[in-house]
């Protein structure tokens, strides 16, 4: 099946030769082609170039893209989209003037949302989830990380990785899957912290690594959840099992979880919401990669990823939803990178790397995602007709895609 994509507006995020993410001052550099044409061939990316080079070749689709700009799908490295019900009540508990933390300190927060999945059937969970993954393809995802975290309990944890799986197996979409126990302490180990962590290590890991049910270990690395020691313990352990951390740190408080990260060559960091000079310093020149999440920030009021401070470290970073029931109920990506914009400052340049080619990079999908390049898989978004590709971040609260393209196949 070959498939012409011509007359394109604007081709954005045109690399020749792939790179594996982009930092610093990079990030505000853009590759881009007018007028263009795309060439897929079965799943991947075959050919692009100028229109006035387009090849003589048969092809058995024409998309006319006049008007409209393509890019790759969206890479969401940080979703919690496998959980059942919701926290409605929590978000009004919030505008009445409740904190996160109050409210997960009388049972709320991620352990409300374990007890409902515990009570759960693993179908319902499947039907569930699915729903919501079909969202976030539409609104342009095209490769997403999801996170287990909601069960705290050996078979409830067992049971997110399955329907993780069976969705990865079910849907075209890139999923990767990430084994989050160390999301909270269960109430019943609230005073037998080791215990649970020893669960975690003897008997969850074991059981995850025979059954291949997860690629990454993430902790949430943070004052009244994981400490970093407990952290390191976990990540080391994961490691053993044959899984690379990427872990949750800064979010309130900045305890040395992204010194612990590094230390523990972590694919990437996450939240960042709470940075400081020694933090930012800690990542220069390493392989581990700063996420933020910005649509957290501005569903919990709490402050926002330091963008410029970062950039102009020279580091890189990447964006992600964070798509959960608590701190995060949407996985658009699209709101994500114009809040990215309009609350961290951030150019639509840098916003567009960091939700493409280094949110690939967050998770380890730079050989495939994240940029237009012969042999990468043909994951695309076409533009409805706009005036250019600023119109995304600024028209933040529009719908501005026409089609989203997963693997050579419109959705």
């Amino acid at each position: 099946m070959i498939t012409l994509i011509k007359n394109i507006k604007e081709l954005l995020q045109v690399r020749e030769t792939s790179v594996p993410k982009v930092s610093g001052t990079e990030m505000a550099v853009l590759p881009t082609i007018k007028n263009a044409f795309l060439i897929i061939k079965d799943n991947l990316i075959a050919d692009f170039g100028s229109m006035e080079n387009l090849p003589e070749i048969e092809v058995d689709k024409v998309i006319n893209a006049a008007g409209r700009v393509v890019l790759p799908t969206w890479c969401d490295s940080h979703t919690h989209i496998v959980y059942a019900g919701n926290r409605e009540q929590e978000f009004v508990d919030r505008i009445n003037g409740f904190t996160y933390e109050e409210i997960a300190n009388r049972g709320g927060g991620i352990l409300n949302s374990a007890k409902k999945l515990n009570e759960t059937s693993e179908e319902e969970i499947y039907e569930q989830s699915k729903l919501r993954l079909e969202e976030v393809m539409r609104l342009g995802t095209g490769a997403v990380e999801i996170k287990s975290g909601y069960g705290l309990t050996v078979e409830g944890e067992l049971k997110m990785l399955r329907v993780i799986k069976k969705l990865a197996q079910n849907y075209p979409i890139s999923i990767k899957a990430t084994f989050l126990g160390a999301h909270a302490f269960p109430t019943h180990y609230k005073e037998n912290k080791a215990g649970y962590i020893d669960e975690i290590i003897t008997k969850m890991l074991p059981e995850i690594a025979q059954n291949k049910l997860a690629d990454y270990v993430d902790v949430f690395c943070e004052s009244g959840y994981f400490s970093v020691e407990e952290t390191e313990k976990i990540m080391q352990a994961g490691i053993e099992f044959g899984l690379k951390p990427k872990i949750h740190v800064n979010q309130f408080n900045s305890i040395g979880g992204i010194q612990a990260g590094i230390k523990f060559n972590a694919l990437s960091v996450d939240h960042l919401e709470i940075m400081n000079s020694e933090d930012i310093e800690a990542l220069k020149n390493t392989e581990t990669m700063p996420v933020a999440l910005p649509s957290c920030s501005y569903f919990l009021s709490i402050p926002y990823t330091p963008a410029r401070e970062m950039i102009k470290a020279g580091l890189p970073l990447a964006l992600a939803t964070d798509f959960n029931p608590g701190s995060t109920p949407s996985g658009n990506m699209n709101f994500v990178v114009a809040t990215a914009c309009i609350k961290m400052k951030m150019t639509p340049e840098e916003a567009i790397n960091a939700a493409t080619i280094n949110g690939a990079y967050a998770m380890g999908l730079s050989d495939t995602h994240g940029s237009i390049t012969k042999g990468k898989k043909a994951s695309l978004i076409v533009t409805k007709p706009i005036s250019s590709y600023y119109q995304i971040p600024y028209a933040f609260g529009s719908n501005l895609i026409e089609d989203v393209i997963i693997e050579g196949e419109i959705i």
